[in-house]
């Protein structure tokens, strides 16, 4: 049975509760261990209203789990997407610690997409994926799940959490990518000089133009379309690493340009 409203609202004000005071919760389903997935997206669409209600800007869409490594690492088994707003991106001067309760980076690749996609009459291609793309960055995102020792919750518990999103950053947009193979750019990701994690952009959904294909489907069964001009995060190419002060966070994927974070 589907929750009420006032369920749903209840759930969306007790994480946004973690999120404005930087704390961990027990997982929603220690509560509602039948929480379904549809509700989970419900609830993070309040959570969402409560946010833009303080003055937040949706500005696009993020997409989870796309990695076979990062699904084995949460034990988790299909890829979900999270909202992005303004005030979740980074900038060059570096990400402060203060705030967060278990921030985990991760390196990614981000599309800007120029016109809507998708909607329930057809499938996306692939190829529309692409056409519809107007800029190409190396990403990094900074995920810190709400929940108590970022572990041991279900595919819904992460749903409702905004799929774990927390910030970005993003390098240079790239506007001449097309002569780039895309689903083959070795991908780096450094700690303070040192290699941390390395893989092929194959391990974002086989290719990362499948994740958005993935996301329309997604949304076209909410009835959604993706909107033009939004920033869409393809996902995860390896591992999230724990982070610390004193790090610098370094991304380079071949044909794209690098992306720094210091975090302080």
């Amino acid at each position: 049975m589907p929750m009420t409203p006032d369920q749903v609202q209840h759930w969306a004000h007790y994480l946004d509760t973690g999120l404005r005071e930087a704390r961990e919760l027990d997982r929603i389903t220690s509560t509602v261990p039948d929480l379904s997935l549809p509700d989970a997206y419900r609830i993070q669409a309040a959570g969402i209203a409560l946010r833009e209600s303080r003055g937040e800007t949706r500005i696009g869409l993020k997409m989870g789990l796309t990695s076979r490594a990062k699904r084995e690492q949460m034990n988790l088994h299909s890829p979900v997407y999270g909202v992005l707003t303004h005030q979740m991106q980074i900038d060059s001067a570096g990400f402060s610690l203060r705030g967060s309760i278990h921030p985990k980076i991760e390196p990614e690749i981000a599309f800007r997409i120029g016109r809507e996609l998708g909607g329930a009459h057809k499938p996306v291609t692939r190829e529309e994926a692409l056409e519809a793309c107007t800029e190409v960055m190396a990403a990094l995102e900074i995920l810190d799940s709400r929940y108590v020792g970022f572990k041991y919750f279900s595919l819904p518990d992460v749903v409702a959490d905004n799929s774990s999103s927390a910030w970005f950053a993003l390098g240079k947009p790239t506007r001449d990518f097309r002569t780039l193979t895309l689903e083959r750019l070795p991908m780096r990701m450094s700690v303070n000089g040192k290699l941390a994690h390395e893989a092929l952009s194959s391990e974002i959904s086989g290719h990362p133009l499948d994740s958005i294909v993935q996301l329309c489907e997604l949304l076209a069964q909410e009835g959604k379309t993706l909107p033009a001009g939004s920033l869409v995060l393809a996902g995860a190419a390896t591992l999230a690493v724990g982070l610390e002060t004193g790090q610098t966070i370094r991304l380079d994927v071949e044909g794209l340009a690098p992306l720094e974070v210091p975090i302080l």
